[in-house]
């Protein structure tokens, strides 16, 4: 049995979407913007790294975090929602960029205590929807000998929600989608394709996108701390095995 995470959503935040993780720093530093105008930004923070190769191969995490809220605090100001002088906002930012950055390190250290205890008995895989920076990412965290294969789409030209990621994720390791367990934050970008094509699938459930709940969950395994993980994967193995 071979376990493959998500990153972004999953390892980093411990199940919370990230503009949720965010918008919770934008609170936390108490940045002059409601919650509506930040959720405007991000969709078009996000948009635009999408569009435009902004995030380099050899950016660490901190500097694809920074890059982020520069084009969030750049459309905030140009909308005239974030009334602050220039200086003011330099140093938001710096502090909201120090603000996650911390809280980032402290969920993948304790998420990173919960892949050293399942490596020794199972093989590790990572499935992430990336800039093509994954592998800076991985050293930065001292990830990188945790994992065997890592599938990321700026790199293998496939993007979630197609399965055929998980499907190539699952081949790297030689085994069949069905001796694989996914675990990931998002139902639709992660559960339901890993669902379709017969692999075992971990709902880590947070805060999302959005309140809703799908009409009919087919994950298996719903967990709300990734550190449930070693408490369910007797239950899995046996589904697998069963």
């Amino acid at each position: 049995m071979v376990y493959l995470f998500d990153f972004g959503g999953t390892l980093d935040t411990g199940g919370c979407h990230w503009w949720k993780m965010l918008w919770h720093g934008y609170e936390r530093q108490a940045i002059p913007v409601s919650e509506a105008q930040f959720r405007e930004a991000y969709v078009h923070a996000e948009r635009t790294l999408g569009k435009q190769p902004i995030i380099k191969k050899e950016y660490t995490f901190r500097q694809m975090l920074e890059a982020k809220l520069q084009i969030e605090f750049d459309y905030l100001s140009a909308q005239g929602w974030l009334n602050v002088d220039a200086e003011t906002a330099r140093q938001m930012q710096t502090r909201l960029l120090a603000d996650l950055y911390n809280k980032v390190k402290i969920t993948i250290e304790a998420n990173k205590c919960v892949l050293l205890q399942l490596q020794p008995q199972h093989r590790l895989g990572l499935v992430t929807n990336f800039y093509g920076n994954m592998s800076v990412v991985l050293k930065e965290f001292g990830l990188s000998n945790l994992f065997q294969t890592v599938t990321e789409s700026a790199v293998v030209g496939v993007r979630k929600p197609d399965p055929q990621i998980f499907q190539r994720a699952a081949e790297t390791l030689g085994v069949s989608p069905s001796d694989a367990v996914v675990v990931g934050d998002s139902y639709t970008k992660d559960i339901l394709p890993a669902h379709s094509i017969g692999c075992q699938t971990v709902w880590i459930k947070g805060e999302g996108w959005t309140d809703d709940e799908p009409s009919d969950c087919i994950a298996d395994m719903i967990i709300h701390d990734l550190s449930e993980l070693l408490v369910v994967k007797d239950k899995l193995e046996e589904r697998i095995n069963g």
